[in-house]
């Protein structure tokens, strides 16, 4: 086998294809040392001279594509350093061997894949050579088309192929100047491809032919001239000649698509119009009217299938560019025959096609809305109005009034859909699962999230069209679930999670009413249901819904009490979900009517939350620890509603007596027998007592401070305890005492005690000053050591971040104790994350985070450091860049911009010092992880701090010099030029494949671009595209520009969500109160 790396000797073809096959089908040994030798067959550099011999004389086709991987491999990365002859002589031989391969129908057929890559290979050529190279590439590829059939379909998928590189991948692979190039030669010779493409689609009988062309002019539409579409007959002969055929309907709907997503101006609306009436009147010879289509669906054919699908997405995506136009110029039936076409394909249970479905409704329902936010739906017609008033508003050709009287049987319809095909919201956690069980869900789904906001989206903006038909049809489905007649989980479960998704968006008075009979109806069926399961789905559909309506509770306290003791009810339920979902909708009620709990209501003894509290053991007597965190969670939020804070004071006392009578024990026992913390069980305790804590300090914010000096020293006293013990048995038995269940135990003591103060520090507002003198002392003596000191595996995170949020909350405050959270945190931490990038990622995100905190709050506090340390500080900067993980490296990058800037603007003498010491190390750090495909995703930061760093050279901010003056060749030197020397010899080292011409221009536009980002950005990226040309996915280095559009996009939606009522939902909205 080792023949074959040996590349002074003739080659032996039939040993490399004996060694493919031991890879492909050997086994053992064998299999490994083929695959050995292969791989080091492919890195040599001289493979791709044996290219050639393996595609002629080879019998194995993966032999072949080994062969085709290794060209792909040279031309993407090598290309241009090769001498013209080799060039020209590769290209000539892919040609031949596609010619030849391609020459036949039986050849094509059977060697398809090959030729496929081999077409691959060619294209990935042409993106090289044409035009300037290769200038007779397109009348070539048209005159060899017309002499043989076969030939002719090759050619096709070669276009294809060429169009999707230039047109739709190259904004990533090629560098701006050289696209716009191959856009501009494909453009001006399309007329001889498009003759070509018109001959077939007239002459051809072949249906492989005609596909393959259909294929390419699909890749075309998106960017041909528009008159070789409109001013043609190509769109009749789409219609009329392929679209009722079912070998070509699938790519005919597609072109079709494609032609009605784009935006061909005033010029050609006539023929949009037509085409649209075409294409309506061809579906109904082929499809007929669906009927049922949602019940036959899975009999239907994998292409029938595929077919309708495509229906769908030529009618929403033409429907969505020029609605208006045909709601003008065609006929009412051809749009309302669409339309129905669309809500029968709704209804299909196929959720990809749902969602297309769904996406066209809201913007229907939104639109209908924009236009008519003014014009109530029963208003006068137009005719009555005599042309006055908001009903009366002409919407392209159309009154407001008349187009929604046109959809309103449409929309009725995709009113009882959207509540059919309702998903699961995220508040709900009692679920079927496959078999048929009601469980409680642990895992969110994502996309079924994101689909729940559509829909409800969609059903919001159908409310405000038409309340009361909206109201009809709840009421209507909620009277069948009453009399059994559609009784089932799944159909009440997706009734309530509609209903619930459209509070706020009817009147007050409306939704009252609504209400009423929804929740007296719930639970009366909650009373007749018999079963857990049963009674289990019916009250999480009760707290589902009244969670919802904060608005209503608002206005109804007795309704609102009976709610909450319903919830506390339902806190005894046998079924687990039950009672979580109880907490949590206490939670969110608490949230949104906390000012109703504390105030003394008429007819009311005392306030609800004093009553609350009195029976606070009776109503959590069935909770596991967890849900009683967050009945307490609910509770704190009640109590920070009370304003008076001796009286907060009081209801903070009386909620935490149980958990503090507990603390006080287990404390006292403590002290006098230090052993009973080695109890499991007591361990487990402290900790959910912690937890209790955490979550009552979360919701009632700085008025908690009495209940945390109550039990501050004791709980230090306790940290250092377990900490002893902790490190007791670790000396003992080693790192793996880590592991045991009574020390993970004591850790979560340390850990949710540490917890209790981040989340207090988080909102102690006005009390700096007390945390700084009273709390933080004492912190830190107990538990920098600690950590210091403990083996790396039994070192807390949560110190890291504690310490993070009190240093940002505290800000100068902190300065004086920086250098002991240095000695204790920072080389410790360092040190175990510096051997690799994956090890403790909390520990390694937290000290990064740290680090910036303190650079941005207390950074004189880095002035003083020892040379050693602020060097280790520097280097471990520098180590963040390099991680794959972008949080991690994001951060050691943001740390660097903004230390560079704070050393901008201090005393010169320290500044010139760090620049003259760590400049150039920098600069040399950050182009090594902007050259590097790993760290594509820091992109933009990497940027910024090199434009950054150019511009203080430039602009002679930076006045020490960076190099050595002492050497002679320094002599005369300026930093501009020695920076310039620097980066060219850095690219010239790390691409060899660049001539000095391609870096002296880049180092140029870097020294001319530093001050405008953008055009900064584009020149650094059109040069990393250049450097491996085509070579891997580039979409990281266009992350910003996503990023910017996805938030604009948010800001955008969130702004108009502001203006509808309801939209936004209850438990997202600011308080009000």
């Amino acid at each position: 086998m080792e023949a074959l790396l040996d590349f002074n000797r003739e080659f032996d073809i039939a040993l490399l294809d004996r060694v493919v096959d031991a890879m492909f089908n050997g086994k053992g040994n064998d299999q490994k040392m083929a695959q050995q030798i292969l791989n080091e067959f492919q890195e040599n550099e001289l493979s791709w001279t044996r290219a050639d011999s393996i595609l002629t004389n080879s019998t194995l086709s993966q032999s072949k594509f080994i062969a085709l991987q290794i060209l792909g491999q040279l031309i993407q990365t090598k290309w241009k350093i090769l001498p013209a002859e080799q060039r020209t002589g590769i290209k000539n031989f892919i040609v031949e061997i596609i010619l030849h391969t391609a020459s036949t129908e039986e050849s094509l057929r059977q060697n398809k894949v090959y030729l496929t890559k081999l077409n691959l290979i060619l294209v990935q050529i042409l993106k090289q050579e044409w035009p300037h190279n290769w200038p007779t590439f397109i009348p070539e590829i048209v005159q060899t088309s017309r002499t043989n059939l076969a030939l002719c379909e090759n050619n096709m998928a070669i276009l294809k192929l060429l169009s999707e590189e230039v047109f739709d991948f190259s904004a990533e692979q090629m560098t701006q100047a050289k696209t716009k190039n191959l856009k501009t030669q494909m453009c001006g010779e399309f007329s001889s491809i498009y003759e070509l493409c018109t001959e077939i689609l007239q002459k051809a009988q072949q249906p492989s032919l005609i596909l393959a062309t259909l294929e390419t002019l699909l890749r075309f539409l998106s960017w041909i001239p528009f008159g070789y579409i409109f001013e043609t007959n190509l769109i009749n002969n789409l219609c009329t000649r392929f679209l009722q055929s079912q070998v070509t309907r699938n790519i005919t709907i597609k072109c079709l698509t494609e032609i009605g997503g784009l935006d061909g101006g005033e010029e050609y609306k006539e023929q949009y119009v037509n085409m649209f009436s075409m294409t309506i009147t061809a579906l109904r010879a082929t499809l007929g009217d669906l009927a049922n289509i949602d019940s036959v669906w899975d009999d239907y054919e994998n292409e029938e299938q595929e077919f309708i699908q495509n229906v769908a997405m030529f009618l929403t995506s033409f429907l969505t560019s020029h609605l208006r136009l045909v709601e003008s110029s065609a006929t009412r039936e051809v749009v309302i025959q669409a339309h129905e076409y669309l809500l029968r394909i709704t209804q299909v249970d196929e959720r990809e096609m749902f969602k297309v479905c769904l996406e066209y409704w809201n913007e229907l329902v939104r639109r209908l809305y924009g236009d008519s936010r003014n014009a109530p739906f029963n208003a006068p017609s137009s005719l009555l109005n005599l042309g006055n008033g908001p009903a009366s508003d002409n919407v392209g050709g159309m009154t407001v009034e008349v187009r929604r009287q046109m959809y309103s049987g449409i929309l009725t319809g995709v009113r009882y859909v959207m509540i059919s095909r309702m998903v699961r919201p995220e508040e709900v956690l009692i679920v079927e699962n496959d078999e048929g069980e009601i469980v409680r869900e642990f895992i969110k789904e994502t996309d079924t999230i994101v689909l729940y906001k559509a829909q409800r989206e969609c059903l919001i903006y159908l409310t405000h069209l038409d309340p009361k038909d909206m109201e009809n049809i709840m009421v209507e489905k909620l009277g069948r679930q009453m009399d059994g007649s559609e009784w089932s989980w799944s159909n009440l479960n997706k009734l309530c999670w509609a209903i619930g998704s459209i509070s706020g968006s009817m009147s007050e008075d409306q939704e009252r009413r609504v209400l009423v009979i929804i929740i007296k109806d719930l639970l009366s069926l909650c009373e007749l249901k018999r079963g857990k399961d049963n009674k289990a789905v019916v009250a999480s559909n009760i707290m589902y819904v009244v969670g919802q309506y904060p608005r209503f509770l608002k206005a109804h306290w007795k309704f609102l009490k009976t709610v909450a003791n319903k919830l506390f009810e339902f806190m005894h339920e046998l079924h687990e979900g039950v009672r979580d979902m109880a907490c949590d909708t206490f939670v969110t009620i608490a949230q949104k009517c906390r000012r109703h709990f504390i105030a003394q209501q008429p007819g009311e003894s005392c306030p609800f939350v004093e009553e609350i509290i009195a029976n606070a053991k009776s109503i959590t007597s069935d909770l596991e620890p967890q849900q009683v965190n967050r009945f307490c969670e609910a509770v704190g939020y009640l109590i920070s509603a009370q304003l008076n804070s001796a009286t907060q004071a009081q209801l903070i006392s009386g909620l935490m007596k149980p958990t503090n009578d507990q603390w006080s024990t287990i404390v006292n026992r403590a002290s006098e027998d230090i052993h009973i913390l080695e109890d499991l069980n007591v361990v487990k305790q402290l900790g959910n007592i912690l937890r209790t804590n955490v979550s009552a300090c979360g919701a009632v914010g700085k008025g908690f401070i009495t209940q945390i000096g109550h039990n501050y020293i004791d709980m230090l006293g306790l940290y250092k305890a377990v900490s002893e013990i902790i490190s007791g048995c670790i000396a003992r038995d080693g790192e793996i005492a880590t592991r045991y269940a009574n020390v993970r135990a004591m850790r979560t003591i340390k850990k949710e005690a540490l917890h209790l103060v981040d989340t207090y520090v988080k909102h102690c507002d006005g009390e700096i000053e007390q945390v700084n003198k009273d709390m933080v002392p004492p912190l830190l003596e107990a538990v920098l050591a600690d950590y210091a000191q403990n083996v790396p595996p039994a070192r807390d995170a949560e110190v890291l971040k504690t310490v993070n949020t009190i240093t940002a909350t505290l800000g100068s405050l902190m300065t004086d104790k920086i250098p002991i959270v240095f000695d204790s945190l920072f080389e410790s931490t360092m040190n175990m994350i510096n051997q690799d990038f994956t090890e403790y990622p909390e520990h390694r995100l937290a000290i990064y985070q740290l680090l910036r905190t303190i650079n941005q709050k207390c950074f004189t506090a880095t002035l003083n450091l020892p040379p050693q340390q602020f060097r280790f500080m520097i280097m471990s900067i520098m180590w963040g860049f390099k991680h794959t993980l972008r949080d991690v490296a994001d951060l050691g990058l943001t740390i660097a911009l903004e230390m560079i800037n704070n050393f901008n603007i201090c005393d010169r003498v320290i500044s010139d010092a760090f620049f003259q010491t760590y400049f150039v190390e920098l600069l040399n750090e950050i182009i090594v992880v902007l050259s590097d495909n790993d760290h594509k995703g820091s992109f933009r930061l990497q940027c910024m701090v090199l434009a950054r760093m150019i511009l203080l050279v430039e602009s002679n901010q930076i006045t020490a010099p960076l190099y050595d003056p002492s050497l002679p060749e320094n002599a005369g030197m300026v930093n501009t030029i020695f920076v310039r020397q620097s980066i060219a010899n850095l690219l010239a080292t790390a691409f060899a494949n660049l001539n000095s011409r391609q870096i002296e221009l880049f180092v140029e536009g870097l020294f001319s671009y530093n001050e405008d980002f953008e055009k900064f950005r584009s020149h650094v990226r059109d040069f990393l595209i250049q450097t491996k040309e085509f070579a891997g996915d580039n979409a990281d280095l266009f992350l910003e520009e996503t990023e910017r559009s996805n938030e604009e996009k948010k800001q955008k939606e969130a702004e108009l969500a502001k203006q509808i009522p309801g939209m936004i939902k209850p438990s997202e909205m600011e308080e009000d109160e």
